[in-house]
């Protein structure tokens, strides 16, 4: 019998992932709240609330890897929505004995003045950050006593096919560059910034997942050099033959006062950091010790591109 896999979140990396998986051929589970979704070659899709541990358990039992790519519905939401569906993935963990592959972000590690490293220890002291960092400690914990069998990888803001407005920072400037308008950005559009495929997302949790030597730690998922948040618009509308307007930074006064009445805005100031000097992720690690190598950066533009001209 073929291994059994379950995928929790049915956004852009839990799509990729559960693909990936089938096209190994492996027996492929995919979780929503729903259940519903487009069919997927060599999936069965089932509905369940990734909080409701007794529910994990039951999908978990007898997989070789459960996989938490759950994404909250808003920033606004996660000290109330997380702190249940972490508790219910160890549970599931704990109970089935499948290894725990969390498809994780940067913000743990804080602002850097360097860029973040395999192995750097988590520091941030934000809201968001400590909510993150804390699963993973949490989960790292229980791993180390033996409990479970725990593995994390993180990667920066998503690019790729299926990269929706709420999952991608470029995807969601990409249909007004794409069509000549001014986009404005967050921070600064000259700084270095990462920018990770969610099929290399994809790839590196299927490649820990089944990899007992990478299990404990913290990876990161190959990405590509940095580029400025100009350099990328213009690089996803080159890649369709097009050219983008003007990209101008976001007034600082728009999250400083409009978070006053908005509470996305008011969130969005914490991770602002990010946007307004380098920030860039080193996957030196996961290509050298795994083999993996990111997609190469025309085709993940190509690829950004076309999803936002259909969509």
């Amino acid at each position: 019998m073929n291994e059994r896999h379950v995928v929790v979140g049915a956004g852009p990396v839990g799509l990729a992932t559960a693909r990936l998986l089938a096209e190994q051929g492996k027996e492929v589970v995919l979780v929503s709240r729903s259940g519903r979704g487009p069919e997927v070659v060599g999936v069965r899709r089932e509905a369940a609330d990734a909080a409701d541990g007794a529910a994990l358990s039951s999908l978990a039992e007898g997989a070789h890897a459960l996989y938490n790519c759950v994404n909250p519905p808003s920033y606004t939401v996660w000290p109330e929505f997380w702190p249940p569906v972490a508790a219910a993935f160890l549970q599931a963990a704990e109970s089935s004995g499948a290894v725990l592959v969390t498809a994780a972000a940067l913000y743990a590690y804080g602002p850097l003045d360097r860029p973040m490293k395999e192995g750097m220890p988590d520091a941030a002291t934000t809201k968001k950050a400590l909510i993150r960092g804390g699963m993973w400690a949490d989960a790292n914990r229980l791993h180390e006593a033996g409990r479970i069998r725990a593995v994390e990888v993180r990667g920066s803001d998503y690019m790729g096919p299926g990269v929706s407005t709420a999952t991608g920072h470029i995807a969601r400037l990409a249909p007004a560059a794409l069509e000549g308008k001014t986009v404005y950005v967050f921070g600064r559009p000259d700084q270095p910034h990462s920018f990770t495929d969610v099929r290399d997302m994809a790839r590196a949790l299927v490649a820990v997942a089944s990899e007992p030597s990478a299990w404990g730690r913290v990876w990161h998922a190959p990405t590509n050099p940095p580029k400025t948040q100009t350099e990328a618009l213009e690089d996803v509308a080159a890649s369709v033959g097009r050219t983008i307007g003007k990209v101008r930074p976001m007034p600082h006064v728009l999250l400083s006062v409009g978070g006053v009445v908005v509470p996305l805005l008011r969130e969005l100031r914490e991770t602002e950091y990010q946007f307004t000097a380098p920030y860039v992720l080193d996957s030196s690690d996961i290509e050298e010790k795994l083999g993996l190598a990111p997609t190469p950066w025309a085709e993940v533009c190509r690829a950004t591109a076309e999803n936002a001209l259909a969509s």
